[in-house]
């Protein structure tokens, strides 16, 4: 069972219901108002714990892992829409009395919160005193109250990559013509008179006919001309890829941020910007 005196170490830690499945982590601590026991814990949920469930942390157990409540994840994540503005009606007390099926008495909430000293090495503990008109301890004067805290917030940058065209690349075949010279050797035929004296190897035929007549002797002559024949024969093959090619590339953006000033404190550990 968890008292008042291990409220400190609830604040921040997972919590777990019955099967040992995690919801989320804690995040404040409210007080039965006439008991002064814990009564309930806000839990964040959620992707980014942006999201707070109050959960029944009477019966629940301090474990060394965390927070471990009586009731199941999906109990909680169906709980109340009910606002973590430091201080719960007895309306708001009872419905969530009916809604976990738990017995309670009429009397209203209040809220303890454990916060870490940034730089100091030790955690603070403060609990709500008196609360106003507005329901909470101060007010906001700039405009409709909305709890009894300021919220910080400032602008990250998330940055990332998207793909996107930036051009096209194409293979486009056409037909170009150009003039070619070779050299390729041609043989031809002459005629050529060879004369040859009357010996007795050839009489025989020098006085074979008549003796004086007319006669005529042909020879056809040849020659090579060139022939060209032209034959469409493939040389290589041509497609297009891509690559890959990884360069640095800087983001340059201007982030937004609030800070906080407190004014009218003088203690050295508050008396600064947040």
């Amino acid at each position: 069972m968890i008292g008042t005196d291990t409220i400190s170490r609830v604040i921040g830690q997972d919590v777990y219901d019955e099967a040992g499945e995690k919801i989320g982590s804690a995040s404040e601590v409210y007080l039965d108002d006439e008991t002064g026991q814990p009564e309930w814990v806000t839990v964040r949920t959620g992707l980014f714990g942006t999201k707070e469930s109050f959960v029944p942390i009477r019966n629940a157990d301090l474990t060394n892992d965390g927070v471990r409540v009586p009731v199941t994840k999906a109990r909680v994540k169906d709980a109340p829409k009910i606002d973590t503005d430091g201080h719960l009606s007895p309306q708001e007390e009872q419905e969530l009395y009916r809604y976990y099926g738990l017995g309670g008495t009429d009397t209203g909430m209040q809220t303890e919160t454990t916060t870490g000293m940034a730089g100091t090495g030790r955690t603070e503990t403060m609990q709500t005193g008196t609360t106003n008109e507005h329901g909470t301890v101060g007010h906001d004067t700039s405009g409709p109250t909305t709890d009894n805290a300021m919220t910080r917030s400032e602008e990250h940058l998330n940055v990332g990559t998207r793909s996107e065209e930036v051009g096209r690349a194409r293979l486009r075949k056409y037909v170009v013509s150009e003039n070619v010279t070779e050299t390729v050797p041609v043989a031809r035929e002459e005629v050529r008179v060879e004369r040859e004296p009357i010996t007795d190897a050839n009489v025989g035929n020098a006085l074979d006919g008549p003796a004086i007549s007319e006669e005529e002797h042909e020879v056809t002559l040849h020659a090579e001309r060139p022939v060209v024949e032209k034959e469409a024969v493939p040389v290589e093959r041509v497609r297009l890829d891509t690559q890959t090619v990884t360069e640095q590339a800087q983001v340059n953006e201007t982030l937004r941020k609030e800070e906080i000033e407190v004014d009218g404190v003088t203690d050295r550990d508050t008396d600064r910007r947040i």
